[in-house]
């Protein structure tokens, strides 16, 4: 058989077996199998909320910073894996405070809190550049859509520290190293030595200025400086132990602030106005979570646990420590009030009529010195 010939017929075999192919399926009806179940889709995982902290000093172990790192981790323990924080310390109040909060911002961040008064001015910046970001200020007054300012009653730990200080001076001399002179400061300065002439109103009282938050040096050099001009009871209004250390090396008296400072200085330490910011930082991670943030001016205190004086030392008498119970429990129910008139400043000018009580916008532009306090606020007229 020729070449041709075997072609032709290989094809006629394959050509019949493609007919009895066609024939059997026409003959016999075959159902498909059925496809194979899609695996139902996974829920796409949620997005952790990322919230950066800007500290304006070392975290340490004490103070106003340090309160804000328990408050973080506090925060971070209580929402687990729905959140992601982060934090950055000693950030000058400058222009780095932009950079820095930028730079949380490429990284993520959509909650951003700025702790350090100093910050407001970048905060609205930076604010006016990240819509959708959500910015929380400490100790601010400004305000925009997407940034809310946030505070404590500071001055409510310093008036429950000054009754302390009234009974246990034997000078009747007592003082304050204060920070940088804004009105937060002046009013706590102001609240301290209310407290003290709460229980004897002979009593006077000096301040030194360090115009930082956090310069233990310069601290230290200002607690020195009161106890040579007679002061045996000091508060302070800045960010480390040094003036309680200092009161301790010198025989004198101090308090902790912000934190639990009874450990520096045990021999000197009366008592700590102590912040927690946990429930307002856990409000705020609440809310925004939910879809439910809010700009505005928040200021909670006592009522509200956020600041309170704490390790009450030994030696105060219980009597005393119950008139701090008693304003405590004011504080808490609304019946007492720290600023109630009459108020004079220390130049005998009524600026708070009896009976009246200050509201916050009164308390919030405090630039004078009350009745008792030697020397003038700086920059004031």
């Amino acid at each position: 058989m020729t070449t041709l010939g075997k072609r032709a017929l290989i094809k006629m075999i394959g050509l019949s077996a493609v007919s009895m192919a066609v024939l059997t399926a026409c003959g016999k009806k075959e159902e498909a199998p059925a496809a194979p179940a899609a695996a139902p889709a996974a829920a796409p995982a949620a997005d952790k909320l990322k919230i950066g902290f800007m500290y304006v000093s070392p975290i340490g172990d004490g103070g106003w910073t340090y309160q804000h790192e328990l408050g973080r981790k506090a925060i971070q323990d209580k929402f687990g894996d729905k959140i992601e924080t982060s934090m950055v310390e000693s950030v000058p109040e400058s222009a780095d405070a932009e950079r820095v909060m930028r730079d949380m911002i490429g990284q993520g961040n959509k909650l951003v809190f700025a702790t350090s008064f100093g910050y407001q001015d970048f905060v609205q910046k930076v604010a006016a550049d990240a819509k959708d970001v959500k910015f929380e200020h400490a100790t601010g007054y400004k305000t925009a859509d997407n940034a809310a300012v946030y505070d404590t009653k500071t001055f409510e730990g310093a008036y429950l520290a000054g009754i302390v200080a009234g009974a246990m001076t034997k000078t009747k001399t007592v003082g304050v190293v204060a920070s940088v002179p804004i009105p937060e400061v002046v009013r706590n300065i102001n609240s301290f030595v209310l407290g003290a002439q709460s229980i004897d109103p002979s009593i006077k009282a000096k301040v030194v200025w360090v115009n930082e938050w956090f310069a233990p040096p310069k601290e230290s050099e200002a607690a020195n400086s009161l106890i040579n001009g007679g002061v045996d009871v000091m508060y302070q209004n800045t960010n480390s132990p040094a003036v309680l250390k200092t009161a301790e090396e010198r025989g004198a008296r101090a308090f902790g602030k912000d934190g639990d400072m009874s450990g520096f200085a045990p021999k000197a330490h009366l008592g700590s106005a102590v912040i927690d910011w946990t429930p307002y930082y856990s409000k705020v991670v609440e809310d925004t979570l939910a879809g439910k943030w809010q700009t505005g001016n928040f200021w909670w205190g006592v009522k509200e646990g956020a600041i309170d004086l704490k390790k009450i030392a030994d030696d105060v008498p219980q009597e005393i420590k119950d008139k701090v119970e008693k304003a405590r429990a004011g504080l808490k129910d609304g019946s007492f009030a720290v600023w109630t008139g009459p108020i004079k400043d220390n130049t005998g000018k009524e600026l708070l009529e009896a009976g009246k009580v200050a509201d916050d916008a009164w308390l919030r532009s405090i630039n004078f010195y009350v009745n008792g306090i030697e020397g003038k606020v700086p920059g004031a007229k």
